[in-house]
């Protein structure tokens, strides 16, 4: 247990979630080790959102357990689990509309009782690697819809001990070039302070360039866990994709 509790950032256990006679999760089990990349793929409706929910304190888990470094998480509420250093995107990006760029990157920092002098010194860095710089005075709503998940992502970024960062659809819609420092953005951040990310994604090229290994569901349940290259070749895979087409979750060697 000691061994586990050192390397592993989260460990999933068994976790079923049922909302009434719908199983969505079905003994989901999953262990993330401190610095990885991990990639959670699978077709629409295989449960990877009601997953994460679930790892975030959005959703209580019917059975089963969430651990994160050795700590039972299932069942603290969302703003616990963040101040324990887990942070999460949604696929719609969550910003202050009516808020500044600027104002949107402060709110985490200020709230964790970060000084201002750090808290703008911090924002203005990563605006500046975002690209967003020009962009700070204004408001979220008059940004395209990839450059709010581009600023709700390294909003995320401001806190100070973040350890988990969960994505859950953050290249879906956007732009070649947001993609791009999204991707830079979660590269910069695993190097520079070892953050560990698990990453929900139906574009199997980047996921396939980001993350080293990557686990599958397939209605509720966990099918498969390993390389994209070994995933995409499992027969249990492949007919989960669209029953049997390959091309689906091709991954050129």
């Amino acid at each position: 247990m000691n061994e586990i509790k050192d390397q592993c950032v989260l460990d999933v256990r068994d976790v079923v979630k049922r909302f009434g006679g719908l199983k969505a999760n079905d003994g989901v089990s999953m262990q993330l080790d401190v610095g990885e990349i991990r990639g959670l793929i699978g077709p629409n409706g295989s449960g990877k959102t009601t997953l994460i929910n679930q790892v975030t304190g959005i959703y209580e888990v019917t059975s089963g357990s969430i651990h994160y470094y050795g700590r039972q998480i299932d069942g603290l509420n969302p703003d616990v689990v963040a101040s324990l250093g887990i942070m999460r995107t949604f696929q719609v990006a969550r910003v202050f509309r009516d808020m500044t760029v600027m104002e949107n990157m402060l709110i985490p920092a200020l709230a964790q009782g970060q000084s201002w002098t750090k808290a703008v010194g911090k924002a203005d860095e990563l605006l500046d690697f975002a690209l967003l710089t020009r962009l700070k005075h204004k408001p979220a709503k008059s940004l395209s819809g990839g450059q709010n998940m581009l600023l709700q992502i390294v909003r995320g970024f401001m806190i100070d001990g973040l350890k988990l960062y969960v994505m859950d659809e953050p290249f879906a819609g956007v732009h070649q070039s947001i993609k791009g420092i999204i991707i830079n953005s979660i590269k910069m951040m695993n190097k520079e302070q070892n953050v560990t990310f698990l990453v929900v994604s139906h574009e199997m090229e980047t996921v396939s360039s980001l993350c080293s290994k990557v686990t599958v569901l397939a209605k509720g349940r966990k099918i498969a866990e390993g390389s994209m290259q070994t995933v995409a070749n499992n027969p249990e895979v492949i007919d989960a994709y669209l029953g049997g087409a390959k091309t689906d979750v091709h991954v050129d060697d």
